[in-house]
């Protein structure tokens, strides 16, 4: 609901500037799997071996980059989206800022302490290692000094571009809507956009291009088409085109559709509770 109501503000600082920011990039050590914090190395190695990374442990190396590292959130959310198999660009977004602090009243930090608590470790010795009431005066560790920036585009496979009947009612699927239920049991054309557009501005790993297609085929006679929207429009009367609403639908032509909600609230809250106070009302918990 943020990213509907803000749109692209999303990917600048939201409510107030970071602090602190000395660089642009991300550590090369967090890149490396080399921070020396034995439990969120591991996890960036199985990170990049299955695309899964708990959300406690995003939010730490989240936490390392930003507050740690004093790199600004956005090139290291980026990094961490485009390995995601999960991912989701306004869940990604928003939470490196709400750790930042420029989505929420202050920045969130995590010591040695806490993660050997929720990841079972036993390591001490850290620059973690400390108490809380010591993050804000550490200096920068010397592992974490080196930035870098990395290879982030999405290559896409040599799938060639399937025909489409033009009259046929055609539904179009993306990268963020892959239901396979959506008009289940209806005779319709059925189409898996990829919009090189649109990966150009959220790259993804080609892993995430294979899971995706793989998801795609639990919808039957799905047809591939690597190209962008206004090609289809060219391939299927604009009428006969149907699509779910989402941000990065703005310029889909045809008859909008809408995704399915828990509640009916709409618009911008600037917190949480705010929000949820809201849907209680309409929840029955």
């Amino acid at each position: 609901m943020v990213w509907q109501a803000k749109g692209s503000q999303i990917n600048k600082d939201l409510k107030t500037k970071q602090t602190l920011v000395s660089n642009n990039k991300i550590p090369k050590a967090i890149v490396e799997a080399k921070t020396g914090i034995n439990e969120v190395d591991q996890a960036i190695e199985v990170f990049y071996k299955t695309g899964y990374m708990h959300n406690h442990m995003r939010m730490y190396v989240a936490s390392i980059c930003c507050n740690i590292a004093r790199s600004h959130w956005y090139y290291p959310s980026k990094w961490l989206y485009y390995h995601l198999l999960d991912g989701d660009i306004a869940s990604n977004q928003l939470s490196w800022q709400w750790v930042a602090g420029t989505f929420s009243n202050k920045k969130y930090y995590a010591n040695q302490d806490n993660i050997n608590k929720f990841f079972y470790g036993s390591q001490h010795n850290t620059f973690l290692d400390i108490d809380y009431e010591d993050f804000e005066n550490l200096k920068i560790p010397d592992i974490l000094l080196e930035t870098t920036l990395v290879d982030l585009n999405t290559t896409f496979p040599a799938i060639e571009k399937p025909s489409l009947d033009r009259n046929q009612k055609t539904l179009i699927y993306n990268y963020y809507n892959l239901d396979p239920n959506w008009y289940k049991d209806e005779e319709m054309q059925r189409v898996l956009l990829l919009e090189p557009s649109i990966f150009a501005s959220y790259p993804v790993s080609s892993s995430c291009i294979e899971f995706v297609l793989e998801l795609s085929k639990n919808i039957k006679d799905i047809k591939i088409f690597i190209g962008e929207f206004e090609e289809i429009e060219g391939s299927v009367n604009s009428e006969n085109i149907v699509f779910k609403e989402h941000p990065l639908n703005s310029h889909y032509k045809g008859v909008e559709k809408p995704r399915e909600w828990l509640t009916t609230i709409e618009g911008y809250y600037p917190s949480f509770f705010s929000y949820w106070k809201k849907c209680k009302k309409q929840l029955i918990i």
